[in-house]
């Protein structure tokens, strides 16, 4: 994690701009003589609005933190009238659960405003917040959105130059096979039983085991993906709670050291979020022992507290991917795989017609979208990359088939960079060559091997030398792809 590489410096960046946000988030209503309370709900606010807009244009970015409001304020108000009304209030946090997991079938957009509307619900919670006090929550939203909108959009914007890569289609599927409707049940039907376990442990505190479940859910696909993503917001709440006792409690809510602290939290939650979900939760539970320690609430048994609900909730979550229509890691990942190779299908066909003569031939957007596929295959294999996992000859092919995979992406980038050489000329061996890379993909979709052709391309052949990159890597990808099925490859 400490020497991932930071292309660009962009989380550095989005890690700096985050901080400044933030802090503009909670100054402006303190200015406006807002509560305490009022103020770090718009610094939450302004968090999520800088932490989940992922949509691929400037443009779509600046209407979904517009629409953050719509999707926040009823739930908001919500929440707070159903303060005292435990059955209906919990009824309402699952119907919130349900239709914010749901709602990521709209893509980026529907993706952060169910986080928005959950994390409203969450958030009354947390504050105990009351119908008298939505004016001023409202108040403050508002103004943090502006205050980060404002950061964002006008005072640094990053995506302007470097726009935030387009997330590949979701595995498709209807009804119940459908994935946001299969999380969305998993997600609720987990949160109904760490809201009755989260309720036996503290009648006060019970939301935390929900929040739990929630954010294991986030960007997991399968079972295996869920499990790994429990196992590390425990790990990193563990060290959280550990740093809060060192650090927190001994500040006993001072403003100005507490405020410093939460901002190189908010800091450490953009920097690390991308490399290490442990290392972020860390954060995360540090900012909020320190918010609890400024509410004048803040004990050593509360952390305890805070460390039984998240275990409730990854336990609830882990119950639920494997007895609720459970997807195993084999299915998603074997579909991720397909995907790729289907797009090095497609990458090494438009070359070689480009190459041939073809204006309309165009291998880029197929490259483009190579590389996005490979970052959720590389996701999916995640679970079993784990350094606990016990499964070692598992790890081991799966480590292959992501440096294979690599391989062929290298490759076709290459194929990609010869074919757009307007002096390139076709080669008749090209066409003889991109039809062996074709058979290839098909015989390994369909499950069969693929044999390596022996004669080694010369170097004052390039498009040649590639596609010949391209058939050895096919080839030795049969091998951990085809395990037999009484040992499969990735079966957790």
């Amino acid at each position: 994690m400490f020497v991932a590489p930071d292309p660009g410096r962009l989380r550095l960046r989005n890690a700096t701009r985050a901080v400044i946000g933030v802090a503009a988030a909670v100054a402006v209503p303190e200015l406006c003589g807002l509560s305490l309370t009022a103020s770090i709900t718009g610094g939450l606010a302004a968090l999520l609005a800088l932490f989940t807009v992922t949509d691929a244009t400037l443009r779509d970015q600046r209407i979904t933190t517009a629409l953050f409001p719509v999707a926040g304020f009823p739930v908001l108000a919500l929440a707070t009238a159903l303060h005292g009304v435990a059955p209906a209030r919990d009824a309402a946090f699952l119907a919130v659960v349900f239709c914010g997991v749901y709602a990521r079938r709209w893509g980026p957009r529907g993706h952060a405003l169910g986080i928005f509307a959950f994390m409203n619900f969450f958030i009354a919670q947390f504050l105990h917040a009351v119908p008298a006090q939505l004016p001023e929550l409202y108040t403050a939203v508002g103004l943090a959105l502006l205050a980060a909108g404002a950061t964002r959009f006008v005072l640094w914007p990053i995506e302007r130059h470097t726009p935030p890569a387009a997330a590949p289609p979701a595995l498709p599927g209807s009804g119940l096979a459908r994935p946001t409707t299969r999380q969305a049940v998993q997600a609720t039907a987990a949160s109904a039983l760490a809201l009755l376990v989260g309720q036996f442990l503290s009648e006060e505190r019970w939301y935390w085991a929900v929040g739990t479940v929630w954010w294991i859910f986030v960007n997991t696909a399968s079972r295996g993906e869920t499990l790994v993503r429990g196992f590390r917001r425990v790990f990193g709440t563990v060290i959280g709670i550990a740093v809060g006792l060192l650090v927190a409690i001994p500040l006993h809510g001072a403003p100005a050291p507490t405020a410093a602290l939460v901002a190189v939290c908010v800091f450490g939650i953009f920097y690390t979020a991308a490399v290490s979900y442990s290392w972020m939760m860390l954060a995360v539970t540090v900012m909020v022992s320190l918010l609890y320690g400024l509410l004048g609430v803040l004990d050593p048994g509360l952390l305890r507290l805070r460390l039984a609900e998240t275990g409730v909730g990854a336990l609830c979550a882990a119950l639920a991917v494997t007895l609720v229509l459970p997807v195993t890691t084999h299915a998603t990942n074997d579909a991720w795989i397909q995907r790729a190779l289907h797009c090095v299908h497609a990458a090494t066909a438009e070359a070689t017609a480009r190459l041939a003569g073809d204006p309309k031939g165009d291998p880029a957007p197929h490259a483009a979208e190579l590389e996005l596929l490979l970052g959720r295959v590389r996701m999916a294999l995640a679970p079993l990359m784990h350094p606990l996992t016990p499964f070692r000859a598992r790890k081991a092919r799966a480590r292959q088939v992501i440096e294979l995979l690599d391989d062929c992406a290298r490759e076709v980038r290459g194929l990609v960079s010869v074919a757009a050489d307007p002096v390139a000329s076709h080669d008749a061996r090209l066409t003889a060559a991109c039809q062996r890379v074709q058979a290839a993909v098909e015989t390994l979709t369909d499950g069969g091997d693929v044999s390596v052709l022996a004669d080694a391309p010369t170097a004052t052949e390039p498009a040649l030398a590639h596609l010949h990159g391209l058939e050895r890597a096919l080839s030795e990808l049969a091998r951990p792809l085809r395990t037999p099925s009484g040992s499969p490859w990735v079966g957790a």
